[in-house]
This record gives C-alpha cells, structure tokens and sequence, in this order.
C-alpha cells in the first residue's frame, strides 16, 4: 500500500485531500492481491443466484432465447408481481438483478425484432428496475457495465481468464453472437485496464521530474493498449456479422435518437412521462477515456458532437468510474510534463501510447464498417430494415452515427502525437 499511499502525496487540490474521494479512486484502480488477477470495476466472482422471490427474474432472463421464439416473454413479465428492492442486500447481488431485469427491459421492448416494439414497460419491471438503477447509480437500461463487465463467469474457477475458461451469464438470441460479442469485449477491457496499476507511478515520477521511471510506465500502457488490439482482433472468430445485425444490434439497441421510439420508453409507475435513453456502447467503457484523459488527449478539441457524445455516456457508467475520470483530470499533466523535457526517448514513449490509442479506434472503425455498415447495406428492399432511413441503419447501439463518431475520435487522438519542429 506504499505507493498507494504516495499517490496521496503528489496532490494538493481539495479534491485528492478528501477522503472519500480517494477511497472510490483505490476502489476502482488498485489490484486484487491475489494471482489470478481480476480488476475490480468488474464484477468478480460474480454471483449467478438472487433469492426467492427475485429468482423469478433470473429463470426468466436465463431463458430470453426460448421464450422469445415462442412468443412467451411478454405474457410471462406482465404475470410477474411488483417486489421490492429492499431484500436485496450487497452489491454484487443488486448488479445481478439489475442485469437481469436490464435483459429482461432489452427483451420485453423488443421481443421478436424492431417490428414489434413495446413502448411502456410494465411497472411490475419498470419500479424495482428503477430502484435499483437509482441506488447504483446507473439509468434503467442495459449499459456496458452491465452486459460485459458483469456479466461473465470462468467454467473452471481456477483456471486463467480466457475466451476458452469463459462464458456469460445471459444471453439475447442468436446463439453464439452474444457471447463473443461481451467475451471480446471484457477482453479487450481487461488488457487495457492492465495498465492502471502504473498510473500511481506515472503521476509521481511527473510530480518528481522522474524521466527514467515515466518512460517505463509509458511502455507499459503502451504494451497493455497493444494486447487489447490483439484481443480485438479475436471478434471475427466468435461474431458473425449478419447476426450482430440483424439481431444482437436490435436488442442492444436503446431508446434515444431510435425512431422506433421516438419518444423514449414509458416507465410505467415510476416516471410519467416517456425518458429516452441510449443502447449499451463501448463509449460507455470508462477505461478508454481514462488514457485520453491520462495522455491529455482533449476530445472536446475535435468535432462538438463527439465531444458531447463522450462526456453524455459518462452518465452511464457506474459512480465510481465516473469519480476516477474526474480525479484524473485534476492530476498533473503528463503530457505537458513531456512536452517541456529535451528528451527524444521520453516523446516517442508517449507517441507510442497515443499511437496505440489511434491503432485502436481505427480498428473499431473496421468493425463498425463490417458489423453495421456493409450489412445495412446489404439488406434487400423487401426487408423492413431497408426502410429505416440510411442515418437510422448506420447507427450504432448508443444511438449515434458510429462511423461519424469514431472518425471524428480518431482523427483528434492523431493531433495529439508530439511532433518535433
């Protein structure tokens, strides 16, 4: 805990003197100590079982696909009694039933496809829903903390983190889809969050001009970004495109800028009116924008609706993840920290997390390209997808243009490399 506690000392601001504060940062950024290491803003062990009477909700979210292929989920949420939240105690047993009741939600508006949409969520789902959405924190929807990051389990318990050692908890139809698509995900998170374990150290060798141990922290994000590309890369074996989507898309698919529900989802007895909010998205993820912010990379310095769009999906991560981008921010800054240095070595050690960071999102840009856009275009006349409009189709799950988004995030991560003049 040494260097935790050093940590403490490389502040002034108000904020790193407050407790609480601090507390949440150790919470999310510091490693178990045990040797099969999980990072601690995922769920782990995660726990499979709620207790009568909230097992209901799991026996029906484990078994989404057969009841939907018989047209059996609505009629068996609608038969479900109101509970509530108040037997449910401990965190890892609220996460599970509000990933539960976030399937369940994904399931019930969308059932069989988007053509047949389901705008008012009955308050049998809609209040303990959200209740519990209230008390974490998190809006009533199915976010990327709920559907990777606590939603997996190892077959065997002792074994290594793998795609092989690892499954999901629940599933949407389209078979496998579901489970490559949240697997490679968590992934791609767990090699990238690797690398949190050196930011005491970065911000302290900045704080003590320490260039020798700054590049070594340096190289290590760097090494961490590149092992989550090479886990990237694993979505084509496990993904096939056509059933990303024509199916898991639609049930990741949210409730803001989705014609489909133009006006939001009803949450019937809890809010009057319909609220919109934006399907599951990698934006959501707290871990990238944590680098950004890390390497000062200003996203705000690009396109205004990226920027935006960024800053709006923090709303959807967990309170902690939250605090700890906002904790980061008021730290010092590593980037004008190397900027001053006359050390070649030291800018290319940064250039090259950066760089990692642009090899990233011009590989989710492929993705993108061959999970939603070539088969947008690809799908017949005679499909009703065809007569969504062309902005509609090319969207992504949190409800923006994805393509237009990660352009415009690519191309400000490249004007941050530091070029020599």
């Amino acid at each position: 805990m040494k260097r935790w506690a050093s940590l403490c000392q490389i502040h002034c601001t108000p904020k790193f003197q407050n407790k609480m504060v601090l507390k949440i940062y150790l919470s999310v950024v510091q490693e178990q100590k045990s040797s099969k290491t999980v990072k601690p803003h995922i769920i782990s062990p995660p726990t499979e079982k709620l207790p009568p009477p909230y097992d209901e909700w799991i026996s029906i979210a484990k078994n989404l696909p057969e009841l939907i292929k018989k047209n059996e989920l609505r009629k068996k949420v609608d038969e479900l009694k109101i509970l509530s939240i108040d037997g449910l105690s401990g965190h890892k047993l609220q996460r599970l039933a509000r990933l539960a009741l976030g399937y369940i939600t994904m399931a019930y508006v969308w059932n069989q496809g988007d053509g047949d949409v389901r705008k008012v969520l009955p308050q049998n789902i809609a209040i303990p829903y959200c209740e519990l959405s209230e008390k974490l924190g998190l809006p009533p929807i199915l976010v990327y903390a709920d559907c990777v990051l606590a939603n997996w389990k190892k077959k065997d318990p002792n074994g290594p983190m793998t795609y092989e050692n690892m499954d999901i908890l629940f599933w949407f139809p389209g078979g496998d889809c579901s489970k490559g698509f949240f697997l490679v995900s968590l992934l791609v998170e767990l090699a990238a969050a690797s690398a949190i374990k050196v930011i005491p150290n970065l911000l302290k060798a900045v704080k003590n001009q320490d260039e020798v141990t700054l590049k070594k922290a340096l190289h290590y994000i760097a090494s961490c970004l590149h092992r989550a590309h090479k886990e990237f890369e694993e979505v084509h074996k496990h993904v096939d495109p056509s059933t990303f989507f024509k199916v898991l898309r639609i049930y990741l698919s949210g409730w803001k800028g989705n014609s489909k529900l133009p006006e939001g989802l009803k949450y019937e007895g809890f809010w009057e009116n319909p609220k919109e909010f934006a399907g599951g998205s990698a934006a959501q993820s707290s871990i990238f924008q944590c680098f950004d912010i890390l390497l000062g990379i200003q996203q705000c310095s690009g396109e205004e609706f990226a920027a935006e769009f960024l800053q709006e999906m923090r709303n959807y991560m967990p309170p902690a993840h939250r605090d700890f981008l906002l904790l980061l921010k008021s730290g010092p800054s590593v980037r004008e920290f190397v900027r001053s240095r006359d050390d070649v070595e030291l800018k290319a050690d940064y250039n090259e997390c950066v760089k990692a960071m642009v090899s990233l999102r011009k590989y989710h840009l492929k993705i993108v390209a061959k999970y939603i856009v070539i088969p947008a275009s690809q799908q017949p006349k005679n499909n009703q997808a065809s007569e969504e409009s062309s902005e509609q189709k090319n969207k992504g799950t949190g409800g923006t243009n994805a393509m237009d988004f990660l352009k415009s995030v690519r191309t400000t991560t490249e004007k941050f490399l530091l070029i020599d003049h």
